[in-house]
């Protein structure tokens, strides 16, 4: 028969030794073992549901507000089942999930798939390759993640545990969230009709409970029950439509140590400043004997906007086991000392604190080189008002909101099936203005002219090529912060400030060593953020304001990142169940 192949070129016993030798030392190193696949299946139905009082039919996923809780670990396939028995189109997100080659399983309708039309099915597939930590899921269809959200939490590998004390235990996450009485999607088309700003939410909520601040509400209130002198971990999640938001909890202090599912150096802090889309894992130490039963934990909006919005205090309770001190109750418990609305310096205090671990285990990739500057200006315009109406936007114009002056257009077709065809005619335009087309003191006075242009235009870009992008606020219709949200990538902030950006100054304060990585990071009031990413993922990824009525007026773009020339830097294959527009 001949000398077995793997022995061919041994030449003596003694290397046939050495290599039988090899080989069971090889044998005795630890597997990796291939993640799980976890099944979930989302019936997507309409659901009575009382707050305040008021009953409304509202979309939920298997009849529960807020949705499920999915649980994965690293290395995991997810594999989730979606049935859209509502008349309402509707697609989800996973958001932070980086699809790596499988743009087919984000989520934004009309981006990366049609929607799921009522009565159809979608099976989302993917695997979470390189994360772990608290992510979440979301609608991704007009006003609908108002409702449909849940958290998404993806465990460590087995064994492998948190660079930080391990807890005692770890709580329920907490979801923030909005109320409307009113039928939110009557809410976006009123406001998309007439021109003028939407109207407001009336509670902001805990896990979809307003709490005893509100109206009719005291039985709607959420708690969750902690031991004197443990260390807890909670994970916070935005899941609000259109407010970033102030927490705290009453006598406590709070150790920051993730954010948007990256580990970040741990920091204390008695109120933290949370964007829509943005999650926070937090180290929660109680106190070894409590002055009170139970203590108030609460949520109130950031905004400097010059329209109206919901200044409303939600709050929850904390509640400590049975102690000596427990017969006073719940009731009138003081709130934490919460910063004024318009606080922009405790935010940017806040938002300064956040450092990568940028460990061997944990390093921060920052590109150092980069291929393409790209500044981007980022705010709110108008629209001229159609001849046959009267509108109530500004001076009698439209809001609209754009990427320097650029008001996204839904297209017609899903952008991915349009390139993964080559087939872009009358789908999109290559030409998103990467420089602003008209410069102007963007944080000082606004230029005369607020209209905005309008296109379903992307950005192409070479795959791997490393691009540090300058998000920069302006003051048109009034400077105020917008939450960016990048979807396929992870990016690294390395720096911000007020003002316009200085490329010839800012750069040299850049942090290069150590810059949190995120997927959603505010841009300032009346200031500017820079950040980093590598495109190393191809396929069509989304890049929107997650306040959703500036994503309703156009606030978004798209990059499309061509494939590379190995196998495994191609965009995979589209699904067979893709739902079709």
């Amino acid at each position: 028969m001949g000398t077995p192949r793997g022995l061919r070129n041994a030449g003596s016993s003694s290397s046939a030794c050495r290599f039988l030798a090899a080989f069971a030392v090889l044998l005795a190193l630890p597997t990796l073992t291939a993640g799980l696949t976890r099944h979930y299946t989302f019936n997507v139905q309409m659901t009575n549901v009382t707050r305040l009082c008021v009953t409304k039919s509202i979309p939920t996923v298997n009849g529960q507000f807020p949705g499920p809780k999915l649980v994965v670990r690293e290395g995991d396939r997810l594999v989730v089942k979606v049935h859209n028995h509502m008349n309402y189109n509707v697609s989800f997100h996973w958001h932070g999930i980086l699809q790596l080659r499988n743009g087919w399983a984000d989520g934004p309708s009309y981006i990366t798939q049609c929607p799921i039309q009522g009565g159809g099915s979608y099976v989302y597939d993917f695997t979470v390759t390189g994360q772990r930590g608290t992510l979440w899921w979301h609608a991704h269809f007009s006003w609908l993640r108002v409702h449909l959200y849940g958290p998404l939490v993806i465990l460590p590998k087995r064994g492998e545990g948190f660079p930080f004390p391990r807890p005692y235990k770890e709580l329920p996450p907490i979801m923030f969230g909005e109320w409307f009485n009113a039928d939110t999607e009557a809410v976006i088309n009123q406001a998309l009709q007439t021109g003028a700003g939407p109207n407001i939410s009336d509670a902001y909520t805990f896990n979809g409970l307003p709490g005893p601040t509100y109206n009719c509400s005291s039985k709607d209130t959420y708690k969750v029950k902690v031991q004197p002198g443990r260390t807890y971990l909670l994970r916070l999640i935005n899941s609000a439509l259109n407010d970033e938001l102030f927490f705290g909890i009453a006598n406590h202090t709070l150790t920051v140590v993730e954010a948007d599912a990256n580990y970040v150096k741990p920091f204390t802090a008695k109120t933290l400043v949370i964007s829509p889309g943005q999650t926070m894992n937090l180290l929660l130490t109680t106190a070894p004997n409590p002055g009170s039963p139970a203590y108030a934990m609460a949520i109130a909006p950031y905004t400097n906007t010059q329209g109206t919005f919901d200044n409303t205090t939600a709050v929850a309770v904390l509640e400590y086991a049975p102690t000596r001190a427990s017969a006073t109750g719940n009731n009138n418990l003081p709130l934490p000392p919460l910063p004024r609305y318009n606080d922009t310096n405790a935010v940017a205090n806040f938002s300064s604190k956040f450092r990568s671990l940028a460990t061997a285990r944990y390093p921060a990739r920052v590109p150092r080189a980069v291929d393409r500057h790209v500044l981007f200006t980022v705010g709110l315009g108008t629209d001229p008002c159609p001849s046959n109406q009267t509108c109530q936007g500004p001076n009698g114009t439209k809001f609209a909101a754009s990427i320097n002056n650029n008001s996204f257009v839904r297209p017609r077709a899903a952008l991915l099936e349009a390139h993964y065809q080559r087939r872009y005619a009358g789908v999109l335009m290559a030409n998103f203005p990467t420089a602003p087309p008209h410069p102007f003191n963007y944080t000082g006075t606004p230029p005369n002219n607020t209209f905005v242009t309008h296109g379903t235009r992307v950005v192409p870009l070479a795959f791997n090529t490393s691009v540090e992008l300058v998000l920069q606020g302006t003051s048109i219709q009034g400077a105020e912060s917008h939450p960016l949200h990048m979807h396929g990538f992870n990016f690294f902030v390395v720096g911000q400030g007020f003002g316009n950006y200085d490329p010839v100054n800012d750069p040299a304060n850049y942090n290069l060593v150590d810059p949190v990585e995120r997927n959603t990071v505010s841009v300032p009031t009346g200031g500017w953020v820079a950040v980093r990413f590598l495109a190393d993922n191809p396929g069509v990824w989304l890049m929107h304001c997650h306040f959703d009525v500036h994503l309703s007026w156009g606030l978004s773009m798209a990059w499309l990142v061509n494939d590379g020339p190995l196998p495994s830097q191609k965009m995979l294959p589209p699904p067979s169940d893709i739902p079709k527009c």
